[in-house]
């Protein structure tokens, strides 16, 4: 039994992030295009702000590596 909770907690640490870095995303995908329609100068900023929801994942992959080591689950 425990291992099964060990194995949940992980995939919610990879789930949870990922359906949040979905929702940042699909705002921030729109409003990108419109800004680089108007101001191509800022593709850099543009791509910042696409790439700093993505660090939610990876961060998440890394406290579900943690878990499943720490809790003997593999």
């Amino acid at each position: 039994m425990n291992d099964a909770w060990v194995n949940l907690s992980a995939a919610l640490a990879i789930a949870i992030p990922a359906l949040a870095t979905a929702w940042a995303q699909s705002r921030i995908g729109p409003a990108a295009s419109a800004t680089l329609a108007e101001k191509p100068e800022l593709s850099t900023t543009v791509i910042v702000m696409l790439a700093i929801p993505e660090t939610m994942v990876i961060l998440g992959f890394v406290v579900a590596v943690i878990i499943m080591l720490r809790g003997g689950g593999v």
